[in-house]
């Protein structure tokens, strides 16, 4: 443990984000393609959450918790992306100690939700595909609430714990954060105390956001293709195995870093890997995900025929 002289609280000192990008030139092209996705990600999600509540057809469940996952993605790129290049264009890298404790709070709300939703998600299509005739009764309109609230519920109260205690901790003298955001593992490197104590209580955390809710969500899709293999009908075999592959390759994207960010020991993370995958739960699945969960699905494209002929 370091001396006390090097502990600090002070929250008028700004800490520094290293950013995403080294050199200026190869950073201009990449920040130019970050601003596209970012602009694609939230038109993509802002209109699924519109084309949803205008249109009777997507009243359903799923539609309504893919509702519910858009406007988190909103949320999760617009609290990271916006910050990220103003920094770059202003050539500032600082963020104050209250922006890092917001970035960090609405991070790990949405970061948790998204968790607990996709896997609310999978059991959706698991009572859908598996049990047809029982899905009115398993998935009505108060069932399918009562997820979603628990999900926002859960994850914020998840983030309201963690962030107290991260914020709370004594930071070195230097408050240099090796990444794009304040993210929770990098903000722990800063800590003149030691932590060990307090990760092995994330680790129970991440069993709960992760672990579990990525079995299930696998066990599902097990169920899923089950079922599917003894349909009949060969085209619907095709539909359902094309939609189930998607579905689990956005999962795989999403989950995959975001085990590996959280529940691996320190010495196997550097902070150019730990960019490199948080990129794909921070910034490419909030694009990825209304287009495989939802512009692929004919109840969608017809509702966005509809827009179109008004106009």
């Amino acid at each position: 443990m370091m001396e006390n002289k090097n502990h600090t609280f002070n929250i008028d000192r700004d800490f520094i984000l290293v950013g995403l990008f080294s050199s200026f030139q190869a950073s201009l092209v990449l920040v130019s393609c970050v601003f596209v996705i970012f602009i694609m990600s939230v038109t993509e999600n802002a209109l699924m959450i519109l084309l949803i509540r205008g249109d009777s057809r997507l009243h359903t469940p799923m539609y309504f918790l893919l509702s519910h996952l858009s406007f988190m993605d909103i949320l999760h790129i617009s609290n990271i992306v916006p910050k990220m290049m103003a920094n770059f264009l202003s050539g500032s890298r600082t963020i104050s100690f209250m922006g890092c404790s917001f970035q960090l709070f609405l991070s790990l709300i949405l970061l948790g939700s998204e968790c607990l939703l996709l896997a609310a998600m999978s059991y959706d299509r698991y009572a859908a595909i598996c049990y047809p005739l029982r899905y009115p009764v398993l998935m009505k309109d108060a069932v399918s609430r009562l997820m979603a609230a628990g999900c926002w519920l859960v994850g914020t109260v998840n983030s309201i714990v963690h962030t107290i205690i991260v914020m709370h901790l004594p930071f070195c003298d230097s408050r240099v954060i090796d990444h794009y955001f304040c993210e929770f593992p990098a903000l722990l490197k800063l800590s003149c105390v030691d932590t060990s104590r307090y990760e092995r209580g994330v680790d129970v955390s991440a069993i709960i956001f992760l672990l579990i809710p990525f079995s299930m969500i696998s066990v599902s899709y097990v169920q899923i293709l089950h079922t599917v293999f003894q349909m009949k009908s060969s085209e619907a075999q095709k539909k359902s195995l094309s939609t189930c592959s998607f579905h689990m390759v956005v999962v795989l994207m999403y989950y995959g870093p975001f085990i590996f960010t959280y529940m691996t020991p320190r010495p196997y993370h550097t902070p150019g890997l730990d960019k490199f995958l948080a990129v794909f739960y921070t910034i490419l699945t909030p694009t990825l995900n209304p287009i495989i969960y939802s512009f692929r699905n004919k109840d969608v494209l017809a509702a966005v025929k509809n827009v179109l002929q008004i106009f």
